[in-house]
């Protein structure tokens, strides 16, 4: 009986260091398999800095010519304010209405004849985006102004025309000081501009008692409607850019 119980005493001795063993088997299994599951999120994350890194070593710098002041495009548009001078001069100071109005609309045309040079010789600067549509806004309002007064268009008329760009005028300056990314002009606004800038001039042109004088004015308050639209058009769509731009 007691070599019997000596046996099964040995026997549950040794089932109990078995036990042990391969619960401790397990464990070192269990602690090396989160040792390497910590190794290659590690190893991922220093990977991704990596590529992060690279990314931010690859970046393409920006544009120096993109700082240029001296451009053609850019003297143009300094040029065209200076026209306005010249067209108020001719219109209040000597009294030529027609020479006056043939200022107005070389100065309407070297909108586009800017924009177009800029992008033919390469010579888009941080400065001529700013430049051209201040330039544009200061002609358009210095020649309503001036023809209204004239008496060759109707008040209401240059209000409509006015309180638009005083509306966008303030809304930029209010996006430029909320630090706000810089919207480009769209096609809608320049095509607008352009349609304004040359209905403008033919209302002070036909402002005589001639006859042929009638008949355009007729056809520039037909043509003014389409350029009010594109304008007022342009001004709304500036609304979701504006929101983005924040």
């Amino acid at each position: 009986m007691g070599s019997e119980t000596a046996a099964e005493g040995a026997a549950d001795t040794a089932r109990t260091a078995s036990a042990r063993t391969a619960s401790a088997g397990r464990d070192t299994a269990r602690t090396n398999t989160a040792r390497a599951d910590t190794a290659r999120a590690g190893t991922a994350r220093t990977d991704a800095g990596n590529g992060d890194t690279a990314s931010r070593d690859t970046d393409p710098p920006e544009d120096p010519r993109l700082d240029r002041v001296w451009t053609v495009p850019n003297v143009l548009s300094v040029g065209r304010l200076g026209l306005v001078g010249v067209f108020l001069w001719l219109l209040f100071g000597s009294h030529e209405r027609i020479a006056a109005t043939v200022v107005l609309m070389v100065t309407g045309m070297t909108d586009f004849l800017d924009g177009y040079v800029a992008r033919r010789l390469h010579q888009v600067t941080t400065l001529g985006k700013v430049l051209d549509p201040t330039a544009d806004r200061i002609v358009l309002a210095a020649g309503v102004i001036a023809i209204a007064a004239y008496g060759a268009v109707p008040w209401w008329l240059a209000g409509l025309v006015l309180g638009r760009e005083l509306v966008v005028s303030v809304a930029v300056l209010a996006l430029a000081a909320s630090g706000a990314r810089r919207i480009d002009v769209l096609w809608v606004g320049k095509a607008g501009t352009f349609g304004l800038m040359g209905c403008f001039p033919l209302f002070l042109l036909a402002d005589t008692h001639a006859t042929w004088a009638r008949d355009l004015r007729d056809v520039t308050w037909v043509l003014v409607v389409p350029a009010l639209v594109f304008s007022f058009t342009a001004a709304f769509a500036y609304i979701p850019l504006a929101r983005r731009a924040l």
